[in-house]
Protein backbone atom coordinates (compact mmCIF):
# COMPACT_ATOMS: atom_id res chain seq x y z
CA UNK A 1 0.00 0.00 0.00
CA UNK A 2 1.15 3.08 -1.02
CA UNK A 3 1.57 6.42 1.81
CA UNK A 4 0.40 9.63 0.37
CA UNK A 5 3.75 10.48 -0.68
CA UNK A 6 4.18 7.95 -2.51
CA UNK A 7 1.01 8.56 -4.25
CA UNK A 8 1.88 12.20 -4.85
CA UNK A 9 5.39 11.23 -6.39
CA UNK A 10 3.69 8.61 -8.73
CA UNK A 11 1.21 11.28 -9.86
CA UNK A 12 3.89 14.01 -10.42
CA UNK A 13 6.07 11.70 -12.37
CA UNK A 14 3.50 11.00 -14.28
CA UNK A 15 2.34 14.63 -15.31
CA UNK A 16 4.87 15.14 -17.54
CA UNK A 17 4.15 12.42 -19.65
CA UNK A 18 0.15 13.44 -20.14
CA UNK A 19 0.85 16.72 -20.94
CA UNK A 20 3.23 15.08 -23.67
CA UNK A 21 1.05 13.02 -25.06
CA UNK A 22 -2.20 14.22 -24.48
CA UNK A 23 -3.97 14.49 -28.32
CA UNK A 24 -1.34 11.76 -29.69
CA UNK A 25 -2.70 8.69 -31.39
CA UNK A 26 -0.76 5.28 -29.80
CA UNK A 27 -1.24 1.50 -31.35
CA UNK A 28 -1.40 -0.80 -29.08
CA UNK A 29 -1.41 -4.54 -30.53
CA UNK A 30 -3.17 -6.82 -28.15
CA UNK A 31 -2.39 -10.52 -27.15
CA UNK A 32 -0.31 -13.56 -25.63
CA UNK A 33 -1.48 -14.20 -21.52
CA UNK A 34 -2.88 -10.57 -21.20
CA UNK A 35 -5.47 -11.67 -23.94
CA UNK A 36 -5.72 -15.36 -21.75
CA UNK A 37 -6.12 -13.85 -18.68
CA UNK A 38 -9.53 -12.78 -17.50
CA UNK A 39 -7.71 -10.51 -14.63
CA UNK A 40 -4.99 -9.21 -16.97
CA UNK A 41 -7.29 -8.60 -19.69
CA UNK A 42 -9.29 -6.33 -17.40
CA UNK A 43 -6.44 -4.68 -16.32
CA UNK A 44 -5.30 -4.12 -20.10
CA UNK A 45 -8.78 -2.42 -20.82
CA UNK A 46 -8.69 -0.17 -17.96
CA UNK A 47 -5.02 1.51 -19.02
CA UNK A 48 -6.17 1.60 -22.52
CA UNK A 49 -9.32 3.64 -20.80
CA UNK A 50 -7.46 5.69 -18.46
CA UNK A 51 -4.94 6.44 -21.74
CA UNK A 52 -8.20 7.67 -23.21
CA UNK A 53 -9.86 9.82 -20.39
CA UNK A 54 -6.11 12.09 -19.75
CA UNK A 55 -6.65 12.33 -23.70
CA UNK A 56 -4.47 9.84 -25.76
CA UNK A 57 -5.84 8.22 -28.48
CA UNK A 58 -5.25 4.51 -28.57
CA UNK A 59 -6.27 2.03 -31.30
CA UNK A 60 -6.49 -1.93 -30.25
CA UNK A 61 -4.87 -4.26 -32.53
CA UNK A 62 -5.63 -8.21 -31.65
CA UNK A 63 -5.13 -11.32 -33.02
CA UNK A 64 -6.11 -14.65 -30.97
CA UNK A 65 -4.22 -17.64 -31.54
CA UNK A 66 -4.87 -20.01 -28.43
CA UNK A 67 -8.23 -18.81 -29.02
CA UNK A 68 -8.42 -19.84 -33.01
CA UNK A 69 -6.80 -23.16 -31.49
CA UNK A 70 -8.77 -24.08 -28.69
CA UNK A 71 -11.81 -23.97 -31.34
CA UNK A 72 -10.15 -25.68 -34.19
CA UNK A 73 -9.54 -28.58 -32.00
CA UNK A 74 -13.34 -28.57 -31.13
CA UNK A 75 -13.82 -28.63 -34.96
CA UNK A 76 -11.25 -31.70 -34.60
CA UNK A 77 -8.53 -29.58 -37.19
CA UNK A 78 -5.50 -30.00 -36.13
CA UNK A 79 -3.57 -26.80 -35.85
CA UNK A 80 -0.18 -26.29 -38.28
CA UNK A 81 2.39 -23.86 -38.12
CA UNK A 82 5.76 -23.67 -40.00
CA UNK A 83 8.26 -21.41 -39.18
CA UNK A 84 6.20 -19.62 -36.35
CA UNK A 85 3.56 -18.60 -38.97
CA UNK A 86 0.05 -20.79 -38.82
CA UNK A 87 -1.18 -22.79 -42.31
CA UNK A 88 -4.11 -21.40 -42.98
CA UNK A 89 -6.79 -23.51 -45.97
CA UNK A 90 -9.98 -22.37 -46.49
CA UNK A 91 -11.20 -24.30 -43.57
CA UNK A 92 -9.29 -23.11 -41.08
CA UNK A 93 -9.75 -19.55 -42.72
CA UNK A 94 -13.29 -19.71 -41.96
CA UNK A 95 -12.39 -20.98 -37.76
CA UNK A 96 -10.31 -17.78 -38.15
CA UNK A 97 -12.37 -15.20 -39.26
CA UNK A 98 -14.97 -16.33 -37.14
CA UNK A 99 -12.77 -16.56 -33.62
CA UNK A 100 -11.15 -13.63 -34.48
CA UNK A 101 -14.33 -10.86 -35.84
CA UNK A 102 -16.96 -12.74 -34.36
CA UNK A 103 -15.89 -13.48 -30.77
CA UNK A 104 -12.42 -11.73 -29.91
CA UNK A 105 -13.18 -8.84 -31.38
CA UNK A 106 -16.82 -8.49 -29.71
CA UNK A 107 -15.69 -9.47 -26.55
CA UNK A 108 -13.39 -6.85 -26.47
CA UNK A 109 -15.46 -4.25 -27.72
CA UNK A 110 -17.97 -5.44 -25.14
CA UNK A 111 -15.45 -5.09 -22.33
CA UNK A 112 -14.26 -1.47 -23.02
CA UNK A 113 -18.26 -0.50 -22.90
CA UNK A 114 -19.12 -2.35 -20.09
CA UNK A 115 -16.05 -0.01 -18.55
CA UNK A 116 -17.72 3.10 -20.02
CA UNK A 117 -15.72 3.62 -22.59
CA UNK A 118 -16.90 4.21 -26.55
CA UNK A 119 -15.18 1.12 -28.74
CA UNK A 120 -16.11 0.30 -32.24
CA UNK A 121 -15.22 -3.11 -33.53
CA UNK A 122 -13.34 -3.76 -37.03
CA UNK A 123 -11.41 -6.24 -39.23
CA UNK A 124 -9.42 -4.91 -41.95
CA UNK A 125 -12.19 -5.59 -44.27
CA UNK A 126 -14.32 -2.92 -42.97
CA UNK A 127 -13.74 0.52 -45.08
CA UNK A 128 -11.21 -1.22 -46.80
CA UNK A 129 -9.12 -0.31 -44.05
CA UNK A 130 -6.55 -2.95 -45.11
CA UNK A 131 -6.15 -4.24 -48.45
CA UNK A 132 -3.98 -7.77 -48.10
CA UNK A 133 -2.74 -9.92 -50.83
CA UNK A 134 -0.71 -13.30 -50.41
CA UNK A 135 2.45 -14.01 -47.64
CA UNK A 136 4.07 -15.57 -50.03
CA UNK A 137 4.06 -17.31 -53.16
CA UNK A 138 6.01 -20.17 -51.46
CA UNK A 139 2.79 -20.18 -48.98
CA UNK A 140 -0.38 -21.82 -50.99
CA UNK A 141 -2.68 -21.45 -47.91
CA UNK A 142 -4.55 -17.95 -46.90
CA UNK A 143 -1.76 -16.56 -44.81
CA UNK A 144 -1.82 -12.60 -45.95
CA UNK A 145 0.03 -9.48 -45.79
CA UNK A 146 -0.68 -5.96 -45.51
CA UNK A 147 -0.52 -4.20 -49.17
CA UNK A 148 -2.40 -1.38 -48.33
CA UNK A 149 -4.04 0.39 -45.01
CA UNK A 150 -6.57 3.21 -45.86
CA UNK A 151 -6.80 4.56 -42.58
CA UNK A 152 -9.86 6.96 -43.02
CA UNK A 153 -12.48 5.14 -40.62
CA UNK A 154 -9.74 4.72 -37.87
CA UNK A 155 -9.36 9.11 -38.07
CA UNK A 156 -12.67 8.94 -38.57
CA UNK A 157 -13.65 7.20 -35.16
CA UNK A 158 -10.84 8.51 -33.57
CA UNK A 159 -12.12 12.09 -34.61
CA UNK A 160 -15.55 11.27 -32.48
CA UNK A 161 -14.11 9.92 -29.44
CA UNK A 162 -14.21 6.08 -30.16
CA UNK A 163 -11.30 3.29 -29.87
CA UNK A 164 -11.32 1.41 -32.82
CA UNK A 165 -10.78 -2.16 -31.80
CA UNK A 166 -9.16 -4.50 -35.08
CA UNK A 167 -8.92 -7.85 -35.92
CA UNK A 168 -5.79 -8.87 -37.88
CA UNK A 169 -8.18 -10.07 -40.89
CA UNK A 170 -8.22 -8.84 -44.11
CA UNK A 171 -9.35 -9.43 -47.92
CA UNK A 172 -7.40 -8.99 -51.30
CA UNK A 173 -9.31 -6.64 -54.02
CA UNK A 174 -11.43 -10.00 -55.05
CA UNK A 175 -12.73 -10.50 -51.53
CA UNK A 176 -10.13 -13.53 -50.35
CA UNK A 177 -9.74 -13.02 -46.92
CA UNK A 178 -6.31 -13.59 -45.74
CA UNK A 179 -4.75 -14.00 -42.02
CA UNK A 180 -2.30 -11.33 -41.23
CA UNK A 181 0.52 -11.61 -38.10
CA UNK A 182 -0.98 -9.27 -36.03
CA UNK A 183 2.16 -7.27 -34.98
CA UNK A 184 2.44 -6.75 -38.74
CA UNK A 185 -0.93 -5.31 -38.85
CA UNK A 186 -0.28 -3.03 -35.83
CA UNK A 187 3.06 -1.56 -37.33
CA UNK A 188 1.17 -0.83 -41.03
CA UNK A 189 -1.52 0.78 -39.36
CA UNK A 190 0.78 2.84 -36.81
CA UNK A 191 2.80 3.46 -40.24
CA UNK A 192 -0.83 4.82 -41.41
CA UNK A 193 -2.03 6.81 -38.62
CA UNK A 194 0.90 8.37 -38.17
CA UNK A 195 0.83 7.05 -34.36
CA UNK A 196 2.98 8.52 -31.69
CA UNK A 197 3.89 5.12 -30.41
CA UNK A 198 3.62 1.38 -31.36
CA UNK A 199 3.24 -0.69 -28.55
CA UNK A 200 3.40 -4.58 -28.69
CA UNK A 201 2.13 -6.35 -25.69
CA UNK A 202 4.22 -9.79 -25.12
CA UNK A 203 4.59 -12.88 -22.81
CA UNK A 204 8.47 -11.29 -22.09
CA UNK A 205 9.72 -8.49 -20.75
CA UNK A 206 11.39 -7.10 -23.92
CA UNK A 207 14.50 -7.38 -25.37
CA UNK A 208 16.95 -9.25 -23.89
CA UNK A 209 20.60 -10.42 -24.46
CA UNK A 210 20.90 -13.14 -22.16
CA UNK A 211 16.75 -14.47 -22.31
CA UNK A 212 16.83 -16.37 -18.95
CA UNK A 213 17.87 -13.38 -16.87
CA UNK A 214 15.92 -9.99 -16.92
CA UNK A 215 18.84 -8.02 -15.77
CA UNK A 216 20.02 -7.91 -19.19
CA UNK A 217 17.23 -6.53 -20.72
CA UNK A 218 18.04 -3.79 -23.36
CA UNK A 219 15.58 -0.34 -22.16
CA UNK A 220 16.90 1.37 -25.62
CA UNK A 221 17.76 0.57 -28.89
CA UNK A 222 18.13 2.20 -32.31
CA UNK A 223 17.70 0.45 -35.34
CA UNK A 224 21.44 0.57 -35.99
CA UNK A 225 21.60 -1.80 -32.81
CA UNK A 226 19.13 -3.67 -33.51
CA UNK A 227 20.68 -4.70 -36.80
CA UNK A 228 23.53 -5.81 -34.87
CA UNK A 229 21.58 -7.77 -32.48
CA UNK A 230 19.71 -9.32 -35.38
CA UNK A 231 23.03 -10.64 -37.13
CA UNK A 232 25.15 -11.82 -33.40
CA UNK A 233 21.71 -14.47 -33.28
CA UNK A 234 20.63 -12.39 -29.94
CA UNK A 235 17.01 -11.30 -31.43
CA UNK A 236 15.68 -14.29 -32.99
CA UNK A 237 12.76 -16.73 -32.89
CA UNK A 238 9.66 -15.62 -32.32
CA UNK A 239 10.98 -11.86 -31.42
CA UNK A 240 12.00 -11.74 -34.87
CA UNK A 241 8.90 -10.40 -36.76
CA UNK A 242 7.92 -8.02 -33.59
CA UNK A 243 11.20 -6.39 -33.91
CA UNK A 244 10.77 -6.07 -37.86
CA UNK A 245 7.48 -4.33 -37.49
CA UNK A 246 8.72 -1.92 -35.30
CA UNK A 247 11.46 -0.91 -37.38
CA UNK A 248 9.26 -1.05 -39.87
CA UNK A 249 6.87 1.46 -37.86
CA UNK A 250 9.83 3.65 -37.13
CA UNK A 251 11.13 4.06 -40.88
CA UNK A 252 7.33 5.37 -41.29
CA UNK A 253 7.28 8.21 -39.20
CA UNK A 254 6.56 6.51 -36.09
CA UNK A 255 8.47 7.99 -33.31
CA UNK A 256 9.09 5.21 -30.91
CA UNK A 257 8.06 1.86 -30.57
CA UNK A 258 8.00 -0.61 -27.34
CA UNK A 259 8.00 -4.04 -26.86
CA UNK A 260 6.46 -4.82 -23.30
CA UNK A 261 5.43 -7.53 -20.83
CA UNK A 262 1.37 -7.88 -21.03
CA UNK A 263 1.56 -10.07 -18.01
CA UNK A 264 2.81 -7.37 -15.22
CA UNK A 265 0.00 -5.46 -14.61
CA UNK A 266 -0.88 -2.17 -15.36
CA UNK A 267 2.00 -2.98 -17.88
CA UNK A 268 0.86 -0.01 -20.31
CA UNK A 269 0.80 2.79 -18.02
CA UNK A 270 4.17 2.14 -16.60
CA UNK A 271 5.76 2.20 -20.24
CA UNK A 272 4.43 5.50 -21.32
CA UNK A 273 3.43 7.46 -17.83
CA UNK A 274 6.58 6.62 -15.87
CA UNK A 275 10.17 7.39 -16.50
CA UNK A 276 11.88 4.04 -17.06
CA UNK A 277 8.94 2.02 -18.31
CA UNK A 278 9.07 -1.79 -18.48
CA UNK A 279 10.12 -2.78 -21.43
CA UNK A 280 12.50 -2.02 -24.26
CA UNK A 281 11.80 1.11 -26.46
CA UNK A 282 13.10 1.78 -29.94
CA UNK A 283 13.80 4.91 -31.19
Amino acid sequence: MLNDFERVKVLSEALPFIQKFAGRTIVVKYGGAAMKNQLLKNKVIEDILFLSYIGLKPVLIHGGGPIINHWLNKLNIEPKFEKGVRLTDATTMEVVEMVLIGKVNQDLVALVNKKKGKAIGLSGKDANLIIASQLSRDNKGLVGKVQKVNPDIIELLIEQGYIPVIASVAADLEGQAYNINADAVAGEIARAIQAEKLILLTDTPGIMYDLNNVQTLFKYLNSKQVYALKEQGIIAGGMLPKVDCCINALAGGVNSAHIIDGRVNHALLLEILTTDGIGSMLI
